[in-house]
């Protein structure tokens, strides 16, 4: 198959939604049509203990949620489908803006009874401000919610997409016989037997044919002709060029956990959903057709398998065809690396690839070269951009429960920060480091993985930081400097990477700060550099 081939047959997408919408249970099911796995894992009953394949880490599986982006791969239709599940909470909300930053599309979850939820609305934001392609699953149709045309009202309002339906449902809940599939034409019948791969599908051209009432009923037949014939007048019919553009996108309905619409979801998607995009770097515009490799770090993962304390940097292949055993120029730091293990993925399985293309998601073994925003190439000097790190929301001070471990968990921390799972200061008076998190969950995840993974145990202190600011002073020898650093050197501490950083106590001191010191710049994202 041809370099060109190869891109065309690439999908590569991440799953969005606010937690319990069914983003994990859409996974499963996406592999389950795609024969990857056989059987899909009970993703609500955490006694099971074959939990959801995509949930690989010990803490997802007792909490039921996921923490962490994994990468799953499978051929579907001569397809090569890459997923990215993504976290739904809040708290992992950094993870989920990483990984946008390495997809070309991508499908957003609704749950039929709770609607568009907030973190729903602020990852599709991210989506909408960089044009991706994006498709609506509502699902949990099985049971009773709100009515389809309320929710594709709330889906345009809330979420400011203009959307397109591409099936719609036949009653809901208890009444629930089915959907039509407006994008085949065709009607799927609904068995509720979760354990079935593919249930009843019945071509259907002309919804004005009688036959429509034996199979449906005739109080369902006329509803859904006449939810129809008001989908077609209110809504535009589907364009491919501007869904690709990100200003329509199309909508469907189903059931997950039921395996209900989703291979109708699975089939438009591979159809319409668009090989790996350009992507913009700060010196140019990189194709992906173009035949030097050029990729980048969207996320970097301690312990894929904790026998093992293998580290691993995700990388998404934007250009050319990534080779094993070939030498590749880590930009950041000017020096050529070889990879002799470039690793595919099916969640925590992995495999060694002799060759990637643009699109794919390829795990190198890393023994601390890579931090998140890092740029591979064959010899050009590219630096990606877009990858967002933000000013953390939680503080605490971080305490060594046990003092025969301090090598564990001294290397613990070091490991999991650069994962991006939080972020790491040292207070420059006392040396005493501070666990900075975008949500108050990562604490725990954080001690459970330093106990679980390291051997280590930490404890916590609260420590009362309103905002972490990243500092750059204008002259750095000039004596309001100087005295900035003396007056607030109990808020001053050191990140991971040297940078000073003010830690502000409340909002009126930072304002009182900022208009005492003009010339000492405070910043609240911390640049990839």
């Amino acid at each position: 198959m041809s370099f060109q081939q190869e891109i065309l047959r690439r999908r590569t997408f991440g799953i969005i939604s606010h937690p319990d919408a069914g983003k994990t249970t859409l996974t499963e099911k996406l592999l389950l049509f795609g024969g990857a796995i056989q059987e899909a894992g009970a993703v609500k009953n955490n006694k099971i203990k074959k939990s959801a394949t995509s949930d690989f880490m010990e803490i997802e599986r007792q909490r039921g949620i996921s923490v962490a982006t994994s990468v799953l791969a499978f051929l579907y239709k001569d397809k090569k489908i890459n997923i990215l599940d993504t976290p739904g909470h809040k708290d992992f909300a950094e993870d989920t803006f990483r990984t946008l930053t390495a997809v070309d599309s991508v499908i957003v979850v609704i749950d039929v009874a709770k609607g568009v939820e907030e973190q729903t609305e602020k990852l599709v934001e991210v989506c909408r401000m960089r044009n991706i392609p994006l498709i609506v699953f509502i699902n949990k149709l099985d049971r009773e919610g709100k009515d389809a045309f309320d929710l594709l009202d709330e889906v345009e309002q809330k979420l400011g997409l203009s959307v397109s339906p591409l099936s719609f449902p036949i009653g809901m809940g208890y009444d629930f016989k089915g959907i039509y599939n407006i994008y085949e034409k065709n009607i799927n019948l609904f068995s509720g037997d979760n354990k079935k791969n593919i249930e009843e599908t019945i071509a259907f051209d002309n919804i004005d044919n009688p036959d429509l009432e034996d199979i449906i009923g005739t109080q369902a037949a006329e509803e859904l002709r006449d939810n129809l014939e008001l989908v077609n007048g209110v809504y535009p019919p589907f364009d491919k060029d501007a869904y690709l553009k990100g200003m329509q996108h199309p909508v469907f309905f189903g059931s997950a956990l039921n395996n209900f619409g989703v291979r109708e979801l699975l089939d438009c998607f591979v159809d319409i959903a668009p090989s790996p995009r350009a992507k913009m770097s700060e010196q140019r515009l990189v194709k992906a057709d173009e035949e030097q490799m050029s990729g980048f770090v969207f996320k970097i993962h301690a312990n894929m398998d904790p026998k093992h304390r293998d580290r691993l940097a995700f990388i998404k292949i934007v250009s050319g065809t990534f080779e094993r055993n070939k030498p590749y120029l880590h930009v950041r730091q000017n020096k050529k690396l070889k990879f002799s293990s470039p690793n595919a993925f099916f969640a925590e399985k992995k495999e060694i690839v002799d060759i990637s293309y643009p699109g794919d998601i390829v795990g190198l073994h890393d023994t601390g070269h890579f931090k998140i925003g890092d740029t591979l190439t064959e010899g050009e000097h590219l630096q990606y951009k877009g990858i967002p790190s933000f000013s953390p929301e939680h503080f605490r001070y971080i305490n060594n429960a046990d003092p025969m471990k301090s090598k564990q968990l001294y290397k613990g921390i070091d490991q999991l920060m650069d994962e991006g799972v939080a972020q790491l200061f040292t207070l420059e008076m006392n040396g005493r480091k501070i666990v900075g998190t975008v949500g108050a969950l990562q604490f725990e995840v954080i001690q459970y993985r330093l106990e679980h993974e390291y051997g280590a145990k930490c404890s916590y202190e609260n420590f009362p930081v309103f905002k972490a600011c990243w500092v750059a002073a204008e002259d750095p020898k000039n004596d309001e400097f100087k005295e900035f650093q003396r007056v607030k050197q109990k808020f001053l501490a050191k990140d991971k990477r040297g940078q000073l950083v003010f830690l502000a106590d409340s909002q009126f001191s930072l304002q009182m700060t900022q208009s005492k010191y003009p010339s000492v710049k405070l910043h609240f994202v911390s640049e990839f550099d």
